[in-house]
Protein backbone atom coordinates (compact mmCIF):
# COMPACT_ATOMS: atom_id res chain seq x y z
CA UNK A 1 0.00 0.00 0.00
CA UNK A 2 1.22 3.49 -1.18
CA UNK A 3 1.43 6.46 0.96
CA UNK A 4 -1.71 7.97 -0.69
CA UNK A 5 -3.72 4.89 0.03
CA UNK A 6 -2.40 4.61 3.83
CA UNK A 7 -2.83 8.20 4.66
CA UNK A 8 -6.54 8.20 3.13
CA UNK A 9 -7.86 4.88 4.19
CA UNK A 10 -8.83 4.16 0.23
CA UNK A 11 -10.61 1.61 -0.32
CA UNK A 12 -11.79 0.58 -4.19
CA UNK A 13 -15.00 -1.49 -4.38
CA UNK A 14 -17.01 -3.02 -7.62
CA UNK A 15 -16.01 -4.04 -10.74
CA UNK A 16 -17.76 -1.24 -13.03
CA UNK A 17 -15.98 0.83 -16.10
CA UNK A 18 -17.62 3.50 -14.88
CA UNK A 19 -15.97 5.50 -11.77
CA UNK A 20 -17.63 7.03 -8.50
CA UNK A 21 -15.96 9.01 -5.39
CA UNK A 22 -17.31 9.25 -2.71
CA UNK A 23 -15.83 11.60 -0.50
CA UNK A 24 -17.59 12.56 3.00
CA UNK A 25 -17.83 16.11 5.15
CA UNK A 26 -16.26 17.19 8.46
CA UNK A 27 -16.96 15.11 11.56
CA UNK A 28 -17.23 11.97 9.23
CA UNK A 29 -15.51 8.94 7.12
CA UNK A 30 -16.17 7.28 4.57
CA UNK A 31 -18.64 4.68 6.90
CA UNK A 32 -20.99 7.82 5.77
CA UNK A 33 -21.89 6.31 2.99
CA UNK A 34 -22.57 2.93 3.84
CA UNK A 35 -26.41 2.89 2.95
CA UNK A 36 -25.53 4.86 -0.94
CA UNK A 37 -22.21 1.72 -1.88
CA UNK A 38 -24.70 -1.47 -1.76
CA UNK A 39 -26.29 0.29 -4.48
CA UNK A 40 -23.38 1.46 -6.70
CA UNK A 41 -20.57 -1.59 -6.71
CA UNK A 42 -22.88 -4.25 -8.80
CA UNK A 43 -22.43 -1.29 -11.82
CA UNK A 44 -19.88 1.33 -11.18
CA UNK A 45 -16.33 0.52 -9.24
CA UNK A 46 -16.45 3.01 -6.33
CA UNK A 47 -13.43 4.40 -4.40
CA UNK A 48 -14.05 5.81 -0.97
CA UNK A 49 -11.55 7.31 1.26
CA UNK A 50 -10.73 9.68 4.23
CA UNK A 51 -10.24 13.31 4.20
CA UNK A 52 -6.91 14.24 6.23
CA UNK A 53 -7.91 14.74 9.65
CA UNK A 54 -11.26 11.99 9.99
CA UNK A 55 -10.55 10.02 13.24
CA UNK A 56 -9.67 7.27 10.84
CA UNK A 57 -6.53 8.83 9.43
CA UNK A 58 -2.96 8.80 11.04
CA UNK A 59 -2.46 12.62 12.61
CA UNK A 60 1.46 11.93 11.58
CA UNK A 61 0.53 12.73 7.69
CA UNK A 62 -1.24 16.21 8.93
CA UNK A 63 0.30 19.42 8.17
CA UNK A 64 -1.56 21.82 9.62
CA UNK A 65 -0.46 24.33 7.04
CA UNK A 66 -1.20 22.21 3.65
CA UNK A 67 -4.66 22.29 5.28
CA UNK A 68 -5.12 26.06 6.80
CA UNK A 69 -7.30 26.23 3.28
CA UNK A 70 -9.76 24.05 0.82
CA UNK A 71 -6.83 23.60 -1.86
CA UNK A 72 -4.53 21.55 0.22
CA UNK A 73 -8.10 18.78 0.54
CA UNK A 74 -8.72 19.29 -3.45
CA UNK A 75 -4.41 18.24 -3.59
CA UNK A 76 -4.96 15.21 -1.94
CA UNK A 77 -8.41 14.28 -4.10
CA UNK A 78 -6.35 15.11 -7.34
CA UNK A 79 -3.48 12.94 -5.76
CA UNK A 80 -5.85 9.79 -5.06
CA UNK A 81 -7.26 10.07 -9.10
CA UNK A 82 -3.53 10.29 -10.26
CA UNK A 83 -2.33 7.10 -8.14
CA UNK A 84 -5.36 5.40 -8.89
CA UNK A 85 -4.87 6.30 -12.52
CA UNK A 86 -9.00 7.88 -12.53
CA UNK A 87 -8.71 9.07 -16.04
CA UNK A 88 -12.52 10.38 -15.50
CA UNK A 89 -15.24 10.16 -12.34
CA UNK A 90 -18.21 11.36 -11.06
CA UNK A 91 -17.71 13.00 -7.37
CA UNK A 92 -19.95 12.93 -5.05
CA UNK A 93 -19.28 15.44 -2.18
CA UNK A 94 -21.16 16.08 1.19
CA UNK A 95 -20.88 19.13 2.79
CA UNK A 96 -16.88 19.91 2.55
CA UNK A 97 -15.76 17.53 -0.36
CA UNK A 98 -18.32 19.27 -2.51
CA UNK A 99 -16.36 22.49 -2.42
CA UNK A 100 -13.40 20.75 -2.37
CA UNK A 101 -14.32 19.20 -5.48
CA UNK A 102 -15.40 22.65 -7.22
CA UNK A 103 -11.92 23.48 -6.60
CA UNK A 104 -10.51 20.38 -8.30
CA UNK A 105 -12.65 20.70 -11.18
CA UNK A 106 -11.16 24.21 -11.74
CA UNK A 107 -8.04 22.87 -11.73
CA UNK A 108 -8.81 19.51 -13.38
CA UNK A 109 -12.39 19.71 -15.58
CA UNK A 110 -10.82 16.40 -17.05
CA UNK A 111 -10.97 14.26 -14.41
CA UNK A 112 -14.92 15.11 -13.54
CA UNK A 113 -18.07 13.77 -15.44
CA UNK A 114 -19.76 15.71 -13.26
CA UNK A 115 -20.06 16.32 -9.16
CA UNK A 116 -23.60 15.26 -7.80
CA UNK A 117 -23.43 17.88 -4.37
CA UNK A 118 -25.24 16.97 -1.03
CA UNK A 119 -25.74 19.55 1.59
CA UNK A 120 -23.36 21.90 0.37
CA UNK A 121 -22.09 25.69 0.70
CA UNK A 122 -19.92 28.30 -1.03
CA UNK A 123 -19.38 29.58 2.38
CA UNK A 124 -20.60 29.02 5.89
CA UNK A 125 -23.46 31.36 6.46
CA UNK A 126 -24.78 33.25 9.57
CA UNK A 127 -21.53 33.20 11.26
CA UNK A 128 -20.20 36.82 12.30
CA UNK A 129 -16.72 37.21 13.54
CA UNK A 130 -17.26 36.93 17.29
CA UNK A 131 -19.68 34.10 16.90
CA UNK A 132 -17.06 32.50 15.19
CA UNK A 133 -14.37 33.18 18.27
CA UNK A 134 -16.92 31.94 20.50
CA UNK A 135 -17.20 28.77 18.13
CA UNK A 136 -13.61 28.25 18.05
CA UNK A 137 -13.24 28.71 22.05
CA UNK A 138 -15.72 26.12 22.90
CA UNK A 139 -13.88 23.59 20.73
CA UNK A 140 -11.05 24.42 22.76
CA UNK A 141 -12.51 24.46 25.75
CA UNK A 142 -14.53 20.69 26.13
CA UNK A 143 -14.07 19.36 22.51
CA UNK A 144 -16.44 16.60 24.14
CA UNK A 145 -19.12 18.95 24.91
CA UNK A 146 -19.39 20.89 21.77
CA UNK A 147 -19.05 17.41 19.86
CA UNK A 148 -22.28 16.49 22.36
CA UNK A 149 -24.12 19.74 21.20
CA UNK A 150 -23.38 19.55 17.88
CA UNK A 151 -24.16 16.10 16.82
CA UNK A 152 -27.65 16.33 17.53
CA UNK A 153 -28.12 19.65 15.68
CA UNK A 154 -26.50 18.71 12.44
CA UNK A 155 -27.86 15.25 12.05
CA UNK A 156 -31.64 16.51 12.92
CA UNK A 157 -32.65 14.64 15.99
CA UNK A 158 -31.82 14.04 19.56
CA UNK A 159 -29.11 11.16 21.06
CA UNK A 160 -31.27 8.53 21.09
CA UNK A 161 -30.70 8.52 16.92
CA UNK A 162 -28.83 5.95 15.64
CA UNK A 163 -27.85 8.63 12.68
CA UNK A 164 -26.63 10.85 15.80
CA UNK A 165 -25.42 8.74 17.57
CA UNK A 166 -22.84 7.42 14.53
CA UNK A 167 -22.23 10.99 13.31
CA UNK A 168 -21.31 11.46 17.74
CA UNK A 169 -19.07 8.58 17.03
CA UNK A 170 -16.92 9.85 13.92
CA UNK A 171 -16.96 13.56 15.47
CA UNK A 172 -15.54 12.52 18.41
CA UNK A 173 -12.77 9.80 16.95
CA UNK A 174 -11.02 13.25 15.78
CA UNK A 175 -8.21 14.73 17.45
CA UNK A 176 -9.14 17.88 18.98
CA UNK A 177 -6.81 20.21 17.60
CA UNK A 178 -7.20 19.02 14.74
CA UNK A 179 -10.90 19.52 14.10
CA UNK A 180 -10.16 23.09 15.49
CA UNK A 181 -8.03 23.56 12.94
CA UNK A 182 -10.18 21.77 10.14
CA UNK A 183 -13.53 24.22 11.51
CA UNK A 184 -11.46 27.18 11.14
CA UNK A 185 -10.26 26.06 7.54
CA UNK A 186 -14.12 25.54 6.97
CA UNK A 187 -15.98 27.98 8.35
CA UNK A 188 -13.71 31.11 7.03
CA UNK A 189 -13.50 29.46 3.31
CA UNK A 190 -15.30 31.21 0.79
CA UNK A 191 -15.10 29.92 -2.98
CA UNK A 192 -18.17 32.10 -4.55
CA UNK A 193 -15.51 34.14 -6.63
CA UNK A 194 -14.71 31.20 -8.21
CA UNK A 195 -18.01 28.83 -8.98
CA UNK A 196 -18.15 30.69 -12.32
CA UNK A 197 -14.87 28.96 -12.97
CA UNK A 198 -16.75 25.22 -12.53
CA UNK A 199 -17.25 23.98 -16.18
CA UNK A 200 -18.39 20.21 -14.84
CA UNK A 201 -22.19 19.68 -15.08
CA UNK A 202 -23.42 19.79 -10.81
CA UNK A 203 -26.19 18.09 -9.01
CA UNK A 204 -27.06 20.51 -6.18
CA UNK A 205 -29.06 18.00 -3.78
CA UNK A 206 -30.02 19.81 -0.35
CA UNK A 207 -32.24 19.01 2.52
CA UNK A 208 -35.41 21.28 2.89
CA UNK A 209 -34.27 21.86 6.24
CA UNK A 210 -31.02 22.70 7.34
CA UNK A 211 -29.53 25.50 9.90
CA UNK A 212 -26.45 25.83 8.45
CA UNK A 213 -27.34 25.13 4.85
CA UNK A 214 -30.89 27.08 3.97
CA UNK A 215 -32.35 25.69 0.68
CA UNK A 216 -31.85 29.10 -0.57
CA UNK A 217 -28.25 28.01 -0.95
CA UNK A 218 -28.51 25.30 -3.31
CA UNK A 219 -30.63 28.00 -5.91
CA UNK A 220 -27.42 30.53 -5.74
CA UNK A 221 -25.14 27.41 -6.53
CA UNK A 222 -27.35 26.36 -9.43
CA UNK A 223 -27.43 30.81 -10.50
CA UNK A 224 -23.50 31.17 -10.33
CA UNK A 225 -22.22 28.25 -11.09
CA UNK A 226 -20.09 28.13 -14.78
CA UNK A 227 -21.90 25.40 -16.16
CA UNK A 228 -24.84 23.33 -16.26
CA UNK A 229 -26.25 22.38 -13.12
CA UNK A 230 -29.74 21.12 -11.75
CA UNK A 231 -31.23 21.05 -7.64
CA UNK A 232 -33.18 18.85 -6.14
CA UNK A 233 -34.84 19.73 -2.56
CA UNK A 234 -34.64 16.66 -0.52
CA UNK A 235 -38.08 16.43 2.09
CA UNK A 236 -35.80 15.41 4.63
CA UNK A 237 -34.08 17.36 7.42
CA UNK A 238 -30.71 17.69 8.86
CA UNK A 239 -26.94 18.07 7.29
CA UNK A 240 -26.40 14.20 6.91
CA UNK A 241 -30.15 13.19 5.12
CA UNK A 242 -27.40 10.10 3.64
CA UNK A 243 -27.10 8.70 7.08
CA UNK A 244 -30.68 10.23 9.11
CA UNK A 245 -33.20 9.54 5.84
CA UNK A 246 -30.88 6.99 3.90
CA UNK A 247 -34.86 6.35 2.90
CA UNK A 248 -35.20 9.71 1.08
CA UNK A 249 -31.86 10.48 0.02
CA UNK A 250 -30.18 7.56 -0.98
CA UNK A 251 -32.84 6.83 -4.13
CA UNK A 252 -32.16 10.99 -4.78
CA UNK A 253 -28.75 10.57 -4.74
CA UNK A 254 -28.83 7.20 -7.16
CA UNK A 255 -30.65 8.87 -9.67
CA UNK A 256 -28.53 11.80 -10.38
CA UNK A 257 -25.76 9.68 -10.44
CA UNK A 258 -26.92 7.52 -13.17
CA UNK A 259 -28.89 10.82 -14.88
CA UNK A 260 -26.82 13.59 -17.09
CA UNK A 261 -28.36 17.17 -16.78
CA UNK A 262 -29.68 17.59 -20.18
CA UNK A 263 -27.59 19.57 -23.05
Amino acid sequence: MGIVEDAHSVKVLGTGKDIIVLAHGFGTDQSVWKHLVPHLVDDYRVVLYDNMGAGTTNPDYLDFERYATLEGFAYDLLGILEVHQVASCILVGHSLSAMVGVIASIARPDLFSKIVMLSVSPRVIGFEQEDLNQLFEAIQANYEAWCSGLAPLAVGGDMESVAVQEFSRTLFSMRPDIAFSIAQTIFQSDVREVLKLVTVPCHIIQSVNVTAVPAVVSEYLHQNLGGKSIVEVLSSDGHLPQLSSPDVAIPVLVRHIRYDIPA
